[in-house]
C-alpha cells in the first residue's frame, strides 16, 4: 500500500508542481499540503485524471491554531472507488484569506463549506449562498475557534410572558472556574492511604 501511495504522490506532484508544496504518507494514508489559491484546479485534476479518479469529497473541516500567522488548517478528504485510494489534502491559511469554493467541481461541498464558515468564520469565494448553516441568525462570533468562550456570549430561551423566543447575555450562577489540571490530590490536608510509604521510600 506504502509503495503505491508513494507512485500517487510522485504522479501527482509531476503533474501539479505548481499546486503541492509537500506530501506526506503516514499511518497508510497520504496527505498533500497545498496552496490554498490552488484547491479548486487540484481537486478538479484528481478528480478527472485517470491515475486518481478520487470522485467522492467525504469532507471539509478546519483546525484553529491561534499562535500561528496561518491560523487554521482547511482539510479535505476525497475517496477514489474506482482505485480503492483515499487522499487528504491540507491547507494553512489565514484568517483574512479567502478560499476558492468546490461547489463547482463537488456540489456536495456546499454545506460543507457553510458549516466551516459557520463554525470557523472562514470565506469561501464564488461559492452561491455561504450563510450560517447551524447556528441561528444574528450568532456572535464562531464557536469552534479556539478563542471562542465556553460559555458563549448569550443564551436562547422561549419567554411564556412574551410567547417568544428570547435572547439574554449569559449569567453564570457561580463564579466561573479556571481549572490549572493539576493533579486533583496536590494541596490536600490528610495523608491518602498509601502516602506514608512512598515518603518512606524517598528517605
Amino acid at each position: 500500500m506504502s509503495e503505491a501511495l508513494q507512485e500517487l504522490a510522485a504522479h501527482i506532484e509531476a503533474k501539479r508542481p505548481e499546486s503541492v508544496l509537500s506530501t506526506e504518507i503516514s499511518l497508510g494514508e497520504l496527505t498533500l499540503h497545498v496552496a490554498p489559491s490552488a484547491i479548486a484546479g487540484l481537486v478538479e485534476f484528481l478528480k478527472t485524471d485517470t491515475n486518481c479518479k478520487f470522485s467522492t469529497l467525504v469532507d471539509i473541516t478546519a483546525v484553529d491554531h491561534p499562535a500561528r500567522e496561518t491560523r487554521f488548517d482547511l482539510v479535505y478528504h476525497f475517496l477514489s472507488m474506482y482505485r480503492n485510494q483515499r487522499i487528504r489534502l491540507k491547507a494553512a491559511v489565514r484568517e483574512d484569506e479567502m478560499v476558492p469554493s468546490l461547489t463547482d467541481v463537488h456540489s456536495s461541498a456546499n454545506w460543507f463549506e457553510r458549516e466551516i464558515f459557520d463554525m470557523f468564520g472562514l470565506i469561501f469565494s464564488g461559492h452561491p449562498d455561504l450563510r450560517r448553516i447551524l447556528t441561528d441568525y444574528g450568532f456572535r462570533g464562531y464557536p469552534l475557534r479556539k478563542d471562542f468562550p465556553t460559555t458563549g456570549y448569550s443564551e436562547v430561551r422561549y419567554d411564556d410572558e412574551q410567547k417568544r423566543v428570547v435572547y439574554e447575555p449569559v449569567s453564570l450562577v457561580q463564579e466561573y472556574r479556571q481549572f490549572d489540571f493539576m493533579s486533583p490530590w496536590e494541596g490536600a490536608q490528610y495523608v491518602l492511604p498509601g502516602d506514608d510509604k512512598a515518603e518512606a521510600e524517598a528517605k
